[in-house]
């Protein structure tokens, strides 16, 4: 099948060479295929054992496709455009590389001008006509290489893809609820491939790091994206620079970590993962936010209009007062609390005199009656200032 020529090729050197050059050099052409093959070969080692005879016939219509060109004049069209494009594609699943690939182009060429030229002369070809032919050769070879490596980096796009959907669907079955059987998990690590490890830890973050995130991950690492979170699943958490790596890789982006679990658990990781994210978008700045650290906060998490609730009315007493004076009462019960029911560790943590600290306690009994002296009552006014995010004043 043939393809028009392509914007860059309406003006291409072959046109200004009168179509009889064409039967002048074709009698060139059986010796040629050998002779580029060798160049092949000689330029490019990989290629030595695997130019077969679907090979010699390819560079033989690639030969007889330039006369075709040279013989069509102002009507030519490029012949076989596809065939090289599906070229390419071969080259890529054979797992050669577009380099050797363009390489060998480039060595044939020169081996098939050389020949060209000495056909050209003893056909008596003008030395205007030969320049032309020169050019011409070069441009044709520019062609064919432009189309192989389009069609090399269509199989590479493909074969990416494929690669993407079987990690994403490793994943899939990993965090799949209820557990996917353990024949299924087996057939997709082969397919991967991927070693299932002993232990694993799930990573969320946002889609649109993929690009920079993943690169910088453990090589070992399974990454799949969609509806604007990404999802990474880490083998081996707990090896050593594991943690540094990750946040290494993580820098500058929010992210969740789930707990270290065993393959089978890898869903309660990721629920993990994702709550732990939610608290790092909370965040002033982009953290990493393990969920092993922070499980008081991801259970709080688990239904954020109770816990907004549950905050409220434990500090509502304190509505009825200014701001000023709320923040600063809130602040000394967060130190009294964090300090054990201690006045002077209290007083020490917000610099200011115990006395200070005793009398403003007075106030918060007065709002609070008994709840202080309860275990349970102090248990939820902690929770409720941990919802809140009252911090502690300095003053």
């Amino acid at each position: 099948m043939t393809q028009s020529l392509s914007d860059r090729t309406k003006s291409a050197p072959w046109r200004a060479l009168d179509p009889s050059v064409a039967d002048a050099l074709r009698p060139a052409l059986p010796r040629l295929v050998g002779d580029v093959i060798a160049a092949v070969k000689a330029a490019v080692p990989m290629y030595e054992g695997v130019l077969d005879s679907n090979v010699q016939r390819g560079v033989h219509q690639a030969l007889d496709g330039f006369l075709e060109l040279v013989a069509g004049g102002d009507e030519a069209s490029l012949p076989g455009r596809q065939v090289y494009v599906s070229f390419g594609r071969g080259e890529s699943r054979n797992g050669r590389t577009l380099e050797a690939l363009l390489t060998a182009y480039r060595a044939g060429a020169q081996v098939a001008w050389r020949g060209l030229a000495e056909e050209g002369e003893r056909a008596g070809l003008e030395p205007r006509a030969m320049y032309t032919l020169a050019e011409a050769v070069f441009a044709y070879i520019d062609e064919l290489s432009s189309a192989s490596a389009e069609g090399f980096a269509r199989e590479q796009s493909a074969l990416a893809q494929e690669r993407q959907e079987r990690r994403r669907r490793m994943i899939e079955l990993l965090l799949h609820d209820p557990r996917a059987d353990p024949a299924q998990l087996e057939q997709a690590a082969r397919a991967v491939p991927w070693d299932v490890p002993r232990r694993l830890a799930v990573v969320v973050f946002p889609e649109d790091a993929v690009r920079a995130v993943e690169p910088r991950l453990p090589g070992d690492a399974l990454v799949a994206a969609g509806h604007g979170l990404a999802t990474a699943v880490v083998p081996d958490p707990d090896a050593p620079k594991r943690r540094s790596d990750l946040e290494r890789a993580l820098r500058g982006h929010p992210a969740g970590i789930g707990s270290a679990v065993m393959p089978a658990a890898a869903r309660r990781s990721a629920r993990e993962a994702e709550l732990a994210f939610g608290l790092a978008q909370a965040g002033v700045e982009p953290a990493m936010v393990y969920a092993r650290e922070r499980l008081l906060d991801l259970m709080l998490a688990q239904d954020p209009e109770l816990a907004a609730e549950l905050a409220r009315s434990a500090l509502a007493p304190f509505d009825v007062l200014s701001p000023a004076t709320r923040e600063r009462l809130l602040g000394t019960l967060s130190a009294w609390l964090a300090c054990h029911g201690s006045a002077s560790a209290a007083a020490e943590r917000l610099h200011v005199h115990v006395q200070t600290v005793r009398y403003r306690l007075d106030q918060v009994r007065d709002l609070l009656g008994s709840r202080l002296d309860d275990a349970d009552g102090r248990l939820e006014l902690q929770l409720a200032l941990r919802i809140s995010g009252t911090p502690s004043p300095q003053t």
